[in-house]
């Protein structure tokens, strides 16, 4: 395919909608609803100020720090503005699950999910002693479990303790899709399994079901990498499960031996006090035909006395029976929930395997089938306005998407190819984003690089052979800059503007409308005003 060097106007635009659905507490229903299509919507655009990848994860240290102080008491951590772990857990409510809750408030500037995810498995490496590379993989888990589930009380309530309920709302429980609401509207709920399990801490099987599952194979790369780490996790939480199971067993299996034994003295006991008992009677009939006789009666209650002492031991050893039979049957319990684990995380892990095969092979055959596909790259509108774009590649037989840029934020609908890449206007000036002017690479459609200088919300950008021209933000004022094809500025205009200005390339230099709102005509060499 032959590509030219100019300008990509909007060539189509497509307004995403995502089905609304709602999912019920019974399961085999939950079974026959189609899987919600998971794609969080991050900011991809420069930074007003840009916070490091240990400076992110160092929040999630530190709210793991003070939980790991004591994990078996219920605590709150952090700021409430900001970030902030509810520890609920100590509740006796069987069945159902203790959490820790990840609150993101209203304070926050957090924009992008790979950020939250940092957060949360530093939390968990630091709480729980996850490996950076198994809290990665819960995190990213957990983070798709709160988008599938958000706002699903029904869900949440048939599933989580009371004293993890009582925190959530509607509106905030899980994780919105779109980065603009999780600042104050954000509960991550992370379901633990057992405090110190270690690797099974938090339950894998419930962040992992088939609703998530089915979430992820709807990305691009079907979420094969990260499925594959969740599969590894499974595999050795079965191990360790088969471990405890045989410990268990065999725990099991020396009970019921001892239980054997108790039963075994159970009888014999029963036997004595038996036979005493009949002496006994014996002992009082003769008493009773002699009564003149004090040894007869001295007898008696001798013979009375060894029954009730004998009753009494058979009383106690049948007590014994009772209480060795039910550390035996916690010990089968025991063992029977070990091996259950351990089955279901196995199946789970195979499961998953097969389908996860069948997900690379569909993958490659989709890659074979656009790397010979004809593509052409155009703008795609992803707000109602048409203020914001994303530059997309589309399979010009098909007409299907081959790669979508997750630059959401390209401004002005206007992208040039370069021999860098592809050169526009984008970002946002909300929260800590900024707008500046970017390249993105021809492959991945990824900023590679951005402008020193901070560019006008609503300006132009205007091709001029290998020079740009665009307009440049500087405190209150607005002012024409010229760049070349690395977004490095070239110069700039003493002359202030209008911050949406035209730009208009003539033969005797740029014409631009001036702060006072009247034209003026540029010089191309300095960018200063040409007068009479």
């Amino acid at each position: 395919m032959k590509f030219y060097k100019g300008l990509f106007t909007a060539v189509f635009a497509v307004m995403l909608s995502t089905q609304a659905f709602s999912l019920e507490v019974d399961e085999k229903e939950l079974e026959t609803v189609s899987a919600q299509t998971i794609v969080f919507e991050n900011y991809n655009g420069p930074h007003s100020v840009i916070n490091t990848a240990a400076e992110i994860s160092g929040i999630g240290s530190e709210l793991g720090k003070e939980i790991a102080k004591n994990i078996e008491k219920e605590n709150n951590t952090g700021s409430s503005l900001r970030y902030q772990i509810i520890h609920a857990v100590g509740s006796d409510e069987k069945g159902k699950y203790d959490a820790d809750i990840f609150v993101i408030g209203s304070s926050s500037s957090i924009d992008h999910i790979k950020n939250i995810r940092r957060i949360i498995a530093a939390y968990l490496s630091q709480a729980y002693g996850y490996s950076q590379e198994d809290a990665a993989t819960v995190a990213t888990f957990v983070t798709v479990y709160n988008a599938v589930y958000r706002g699903n009380l029904d869900y949440f309530t048939s599933k989580y303790k009371k004293n993890v309920t009582d925190y959530l709302t509607k509106d905030k429980a899980g994780i919105a899709l779109n980065y603009r609401d999780w600042p104050g509207k954000t509960q991550i709920v992370i379901p633990l399994a057992d405090l110190t399990g270690g690797l099974s801490t938090v339950d894998t099987s419930v962040i992992s079901d088939k609703k998530v599952v089915q979430s992820m194979q709807e990305d691009e790369d079907k979420g094969v990498d990260s499925r594959k780490q969740m599969v590894n996790i499974k595999e050795r939480e079965a191990d360790t499960a088969q471990e405890k199971a045989n410990e268990a067993q065999k725990k099991a299996v020396e009970e019921a031996s001892k239980l054997k034994e108790e039963q075994q003295k159970a009888q014999d006991a029963q036997k004595e006090a038996q036979i005493a008992q009949k002496e006994a009677e014996q002992a009082q009939k003769k008493a009773e035909e002699n009564p003149e006789d004090p040894q007869a009666q001295k007898e008696a209650e001798e013979k009375k006395q060894e029954a009730e002492q004998k009753q009494e031991e058979a009383e106690q050893q049948e007590q014994k029976v009772q209480e060795q039979a039910e550390r035996t049957q916690e010990a089968r319990e025991e063992a029977a929930a070990a091996q259950s684990t351990a089955d279901t995380k196995r199946t789970e892990a195979q499961t998953e395997r097969t389908s996860i095969a069948q997900d690379q092979q569909t993958i490659v055959r989709e890659q074979t089938k656009n790397e010979n596909a004809p593509g052409v790259y155009g703008l795609k509108s992803v707000d109602e306005l048409g203020i914001l774009s994303a530059l997309v590649k589309m399979n010009a037989e098909t007409g299907t998407v081959i790669k979508e840029s997750p630059v959401t934020v390209i401004r002005s609908r206007t992208v040039y190819e370069t021999q860098a890449g592809y050169l526009a206007i984008a970002g946002t000036s909300i929260g800590n984003g900024a707008v500046k002017l970017v390249i993105l690479d021809k492959d991945n459609l990824e900023i590679i690089k951005e402008s020193s200088e901070i560019i006008a919300e609503n300006s132009v950008l205007v091709s001029d052979g290998s020079s740009y021209y665009c307009i440049i933000q500087e405190g209150k004022n607005f002012i024409t800059g010229k760049f070349n094809e690395n977004a490095e500025n070239l110069l700039k205009s003493p002359v202030s503007v209008k911050a949406a200005t035209p730009i208009t390339i003539t033969q005797n230099g740029i014409l631009v409308t001036a702060a006072s709102n009247t034209p003026v005509l540029l010089n191309t060499k300095d960018l200063t005003q040409i007068k009479k």
